[in-house]
């Protein structure tokens, strides 16, 4: 069947199909406009695990997901393809993240890694791991890209976007990069890991395609981090967490401070999005949780200014959702999430993905 007849044929009020795609879709990767690349890795998380499972997890509490959307009610039909999970890097990561412990608790303890010749030597082989992982990301968007598909992220921790960016840089010369997240991520080589999850807007820096970070919700950092966004204050604002509550308590609506947040984005924009981010009561499982956040709702709104601001979204990375051991919230919240970006994604682009339903 061709696609046309395929959406013919699809009961869209039916449970979604366990056999099929994300969200239970009948589509195939040919049929589909969206490709989701999943990227099971956490090598170099520091604190809590679980980042690694969730594109599974993600994938498996999408099924759960109604497929009419409040604003986007035609999205379904334009086709989401959940790319193979890549079983060879979730087993690198598996494998190298037990060398990392080890190596964080010598920093804890205030030992000099170089006075440790075996650490030193596994801190070289996980950062040619995180390499190889980066190098994958990139290889595997630009073959989605030359499909001329649209392609976003899955993730694992926030190291696995880099790749992604740099696959984005081969499409498009400049563009920014809007960052929700607990964290700045400025930090230099976070405990020796070059491409530690705490260093991946750092990185982004170093891509001279990217042309501003506007980071949104920011309520952990070190000095490091502020002084390396002192140093590209013309490449990067910050909007933290305390900010945007100040702001919020002197009488400014969220409305309004979209709008400032959103004049700070060139004209191309991806968006980064660390489920951590959130209020911790939509992420309770994730790495590295911190008090404050946005509220699920105030998330999608932004990302709704951001498409009717007239710019243009072309791609974006959801990362950080890990699963908890004995229930699904946190896949749950993750998938609604995907689904609401997919549906800012494509009409940003301008393709169709229906009127708003009015009750």
């Amino acid at each position: 069947m061709n696609k046309a007849e395929i959406i013919k044929n699809f009961d869209p009020n039916q449970p979604g199909l366990a056999d099929a795609t994300i969200f239970g879709l009948p589509f195939n990767a040919e049929n589909s406009e969206i490709i989701v690349i999943p990227v099971p890795w956490e090598v170099t998380v520091s604190y809590g695990s679980g980042a690694s499972k969730g594109p599974e997890a993600i994938l498996e509490a999408s099924y759960q997901v109604d497929l009419m959307h409040e604003e986007f009610p035609e999205l379904w039909k334009l086709g989401i393809y959940f790319d193979d999970i890549p079983k060879e890097l979730k087993k690198t990561s598996k494998k190298y993240k037990k060398l990392v412990a080890p190596i964080i608790d010598l920093l804890e303890a205030g030992e000099v890694i170089e006075n440790h010749s075996k650490h030193l030597k596994n801190q070289m082989i996980i950062n040619n791991a995180c390499q190889d992982m980066v190098n994958w990301v990139n290889e595997r968007t630009t073959y989605w890209q030359n499909q001329n598909k649209l392609v976003v992220l899955l993730g694992g921790d926030h190291s696995t976007p880099l790749g992604y960016y740099q696959a984005l840089a081969k499409k498009h010369d400049k563009f920014g990069i809007l960052h929700i997240d607990a964290h700045l991520d400025f930090r230099i080589a976070y405990e020796g890991f070059t491409y530690s999850h705490a260093s991946i807007m750092y990185n982004a820096l170093c891509l001279k395609h990217i042309e501003k970070i506007v980071a949104v919700g920011i309520r952990d950092f070190c000095e490091q981090e502020v002084d390396v966004a002192k140093k590209h204050q013309k490449r990067s604002k910050v909007f933290t967490e305390n900010h945007l509550k100040n702001n919020h308590f002197n009488g400014v609506n969220w409305d309004k401070q979209c709008d400032e947040i959103i004049a700070q984005l060139p004209d191309k924009v991806c968006i980064s999005f660390d489920i951590d981010g959130l209020d911790p009561t939509f992420c309770p499982n994730t790495g590295t949780p911190v008090p404050g956040g946005l509220e699920f709702h105030q998330a999608t709104y932004l990302m709704n200014k951001l498409v009717a601001s007239g710019k243009t979204i072309i791609g974006f990375d959801l990362v950080e959702v890990a699963p908890g051991d004995h229930d699904d919230w946190d896949g749950n919240v993750g998938a609604r999430m995907l689904f609401h970006m997919c549906g800012a994604l494509a009409k940003s682009q301008k393709i169709n993905t229906g009127q708003a339903v009015k009750f």
